[in-house]
């Protein structure tokens, strides 16, 4: 067949429409958009017989039904939401990539009313007038942390710069040179200080730090004392650093507000489940800390925020700040914090339903059952995959407890007829993306990070993998 004669049979826009395929999307997304769809679709086929030579047009045909599949995988992937749900079978609890932490699904009742419906967010009910948006999870959040006063930014890095701003703008900041942390994305404090317009005066050394190097700094124009919490590395061997209450002790001396970036934040004392000691925002307020601050995202177990808490006369003077609005949180992160933060007025209850928490501290055994049930699921159905269960280690992540080596459980894949890299690909390009991790060649899958539900997904992705080959 000529060319004249296949443009000629290139179907109508309309052709097209009445397809009983097309219809069906036709309910579910904008007729324009399938329209233009169509009409590329057809394009692309008339370019390809315009720019073919008759040899290479040999034996090809136009097939409608061909064409209408194109278009339907087209129409669907170009509707696809491009931020979409993942299975994590990294083990990395707090994986920043993916979102870090899971909000509980107790909560989502309260997600879904806010969400879809006129909210309290700066009402107030009991008198008719504005309210302030920060009301909402001040007063829990100080009940939980024994802090007078506490507000909400985006992000803990937003604290720090909001902190700082109001409190030491063209003033002196003293900080230890060995918590001159750089946090994920390239984000480094002194970068942060100087975008506030803090002046950083940097004490002691990368190892070592003593009272007097704060002391000794000390000046007419020094606003503050900052302490970071390095949560995201440990310095190990001929190491020195101030605790918080001595800093305290130091500048109600000098009447110098101390302020203690503790980064990660918890609630919660993990080394009574076993874990690494991590500091704990209500240890930090009860020392005396005039101003803390931490994220909402990590080792809280809530969506992403900066909470700062401490005294009230700087709490509320942060929020008179200008940057605040800038910095502000929305609805949504507002009733994701606060309830969230409800959860944890019984810590036992938190840390059965706050996923963060249930991760980090699972029963090794419930660990090894999920693990057998994948093995199983995928040692019955794979077949050219050998499937063995493996020890192993999972990972905190989120910049929290760098050194924590969590014990687990792993199914490992090692595919006889494609490698390791094709395996990890494919499921990584499944319907539900499955991001896992490839060691010696083979491919791994962590449990701990998984919900039992999705190891029969797993399964069945793996099965729709081989049959592709």
């Amino acid at each position: 067949m000529n060319k004249r004669s296949l443009l000629a049979n290139l179907p109508k826009v309309d052709e097209i429409l009445n397809n009983e395929r097309i219809n069906v999307l036709i309910e579910e997304f904008p007729r324009s958009t399938i329209v233009d769809s169509i009409r590329g679709k057809i394009d692309e086929v008339r370019k390809r017989i315009l720019n073919s030579t008759d040899d290479e047009l040999v034996g090809f045909e136009i097939k409608v039904e061909e064409l209408v599949n194109d278009i339907v995988v087209y129409i669907e992937k170009m509707n696809t939401m491009s931020l979409k749900r993942v299975i994590n079978a990294t083990g990395v609890v707090l994986h920043t990539n993916l979102g870090r932490a899971l909000i509980s699904e107790r909560i989502l009742k309260e997600l879904t009313d806010v969400a879809c419906n006129y909210s309290t967010l700066e009402f107030d009910v009991s008198n008719g007038k504005r309210g302030s948006r920060y009301s909402h999870v001040e007063d829990i959040i100080c009940k939980l942390t024994g802090a007078e006063g506490a507000m909400v930014v985006n992000n803990n890095a937003a604290a720090v710069l909001l902190v700082l701003n109001t409190i030491a703008r063209e003033k002196e900041v003293v900080v230890s040179r060995g918590e001159l942390v750089e946090i994920g994305g390239s984000f480094r404090v002194p970068e942060v200080m100087a975008q506030s317009g803090a002046i950083l005066r940097e004490v002691g050394a990368t190892n070592k730090t003593h009272l007097y190097d704060y002391e000794n700094n000390i000046c007419e124009e020094t606003a503050a004392i900052l302490k970071v919490h390095t949560s995201n590395y440990k310095i190990l061997g001929f190491t020195k650093d101030v605790d918080v209450e001595e800093l305290v002790e130091l500048g109600n001396r000098y009447d110098i507000p101390v302020y203690e970036d503790i980064g990660s934040g918890t609630l919660i004392d993990f080394s009574k489940y076993g874990l690494t000691y991590e500091p704990t925002v209500l240890e930090s307020i009860a020392k005396g800390a005039d101003i803390v601050s931490f994220s909402g995202d990590k080792l809280l177990g809530g969506p992403q925020a900066g909470i700062i808490v401490g005294r009230k006369k700087y709490i509320e003077k942060m929020k008179r700040n200008q940057l605040t609005r800038a910095l502000r949180v929305d609805k949504m992160t507002f009733v994701a914090l606060e309830a969230t933060l409800r959860l944890y007025l019984d810590e036992k209850f938190a840390m059965e339903n706050i996923p963060t928490l249930n991760m980090l501290t699972i029963d090794p055994e419930t660990i090894k059952k999920r693990a057998e049930i994948l093995f199983d699921g995928l040692k019955e159905n794979a077949n050219t995959i050998e499937v063995t269960l493996v020890e192993g280690f999972s990972q905190v992540g989120g910049g929290a407890m760098p050194l924590e080596e969590l014990p687990t459980y792993l199914v490992s894949l090692n595919p006889k007829t494609i490698s390791a890299k094709k395996l990890e690909e494919g499921l990584r390009g499944y319907s539900i993306p499955i991001i896992c991790r490839i060691s010696d060649n083979k491919v791994l899958l962590d449990v701990r990070t998984l919900k039992d539900e999705e190891c029969s997904f797993i399964v069945s992705a793996i099965k729709a993998i081989e049959g592709r080959r």
